[in-house]
Parts: C-alpha cells; structure tokens; sequence
C-alpha cells in the first residue's frame, strides 16, 4: 500500500559505531537505501516516522518517499530494521527502493472472521495455521491484509490459500493447498497434543508449537 508521505533523509558521510552513537544521541539512527539499479547510498532518517510507518496499518509494506538531502527522492519500502533488544527502540533500518511499473513480492497478513458452526454446533476448536501468504502484485496494489470467513467451518473442514479473495492483479504465490484455519475435534486435538508430547520425550528433542487454538467449543464445558 503506498502512502502520501514523505520521509526525509540526509546522506552519511562517516560510518562505524561511533558515527552511529553520535547519530542516536542527536535524534537521528543510520539506514542503508538501495535497489533499482543504482548504488546503495548511506543515510541517516528519523526513527519515529519510520516507527509510524512500521505501525500503520500496511506496516512494512508500505510504500513511501524518501527525499535525500541533496539527491534523489524515490519510492521505497523497509526490507530489514533493527531493535534495541531492551528499549525497544529502533536502531536501524534498511530501505529499497521501488519501480511502481513493476510487480513485486510481498507477503501480508491474513485475519479470519467468524464463529465456524463446528466450534458453536460441535464443540468443535478453531485453530489458526498461516498467519501470513506471499502475494506478487504491483505496488499499488498491495493490500493491508487478507481476511477469511470460517462461520460455515464444520469439523474436519478448513480454508485454504486458494480461498482467500483476492483482486485479479494479485497472483498467490503461497502453496494454494496451504492450510489458512481448520476446526478440529476437541478430543482428537488432545490425543495428538499427548502423541506429540510422548514422541518428543522419546526423541529428547523440544516440541514444535500447536497452532493456535482461537476458540473452544461447549464440548469442552461438558468435558
């Protein structure tokens, strides 16, 4: 999704640590913009606007003009940053640069929406198993998110990648068979869990996580 906004850059002529610590101190953090066939140039930008974007509703892939201090301004996105492990904070960031003319790649989020009737009628578990898929589309074109109605899921059923609507301009390149949300009985849910648990002790090895379990029927209660 690309913005009306515009992030301004300066270009950094020293690099190092200390450069980078000066930079923190004085408000600013180090970022690297590349791609498009041009060299990479090393800059310096204002971490709360980069923040904002991060937390907007398209998050990092929102596209949004960086107008470097004397030089170019061109549409980018952040590929990469870095977080102060302890604060938060961010520390760096990497940008590319983007051709609205051509297709790209990008993965989005997908939300589900709905009480699947296995969960309410069956007592039945709704889990969530891909949280995200990869798309290739314009740039333009690129959507906040995906959403999928589970409320006609039954027991033993499931959405699909192929089954998230999208617009024509915009090719799946996640798996289509991959699995978005399924509900699952309540009791077969258990004996797989203590299966896996049973299995992993055997093998000393830790256990993968569950997919996450989003609602539980009024099996479950009578249980």
């Amino acid at each position: 999704m690309r913005l009306n906004l515009t992030v301004a850059a300066k270009l950094r002529a020293v690099r190092g640590k200390n450069e980078a610590r000066r930079l923190r101190a004085s408000g600013l953090i180090p970022a690297v913009v590349y791609g498009s066939g041009k060299d990479a140039l090393a800059i310096s930008v204002d971490p709360r606007k980069v923040t904002r974007i991060l937390h907007s509703g398209s998050g990092h892939n929102t596209i949004f003009d960086l107008s470097v201090d004397g030089g170019e301004t061109t549409p980018v996105m952040i590929v990469d940053w870095q977080l102060d492990p302890v604060k938060d904070a961010l520390l760096h960031v990497d940008l590319k640069r983007i051709d609205l003319t051509r297709r790209l790649k990008v993965s989005v989020p997908v939300y589900v929406y709905g009480e699947p009737k296995g969960v309410k009628e069956q007592g039945g578990l709704l889990e969530i198993v891909t949280r995200e898929i990869e798309v290739e589309c314009l740039p333009d074109d690129i959507p906040e998110h995906f959403t999928v109605d589970v409320s006609d899921l039954l027991i033993g059923q499931s959405r699909r990648a192929s089954e998230v609507p999208m617009s024509e301009s915009t090719r799946l390149l996640t798996s289509a068979d991959a699995v978005i949300a399924h509900v699952v009985a309540l009791r077969a849910h258990e004996e797989a869990h203590v299966a896996e648990v049973a299995a992993t002790g055997a093998e000393g090895e830790a256990a993968p996580p569950e997919p996450e379990v989003i609602k539980k029927g009024k099996k479950e209660a009578e249980e």
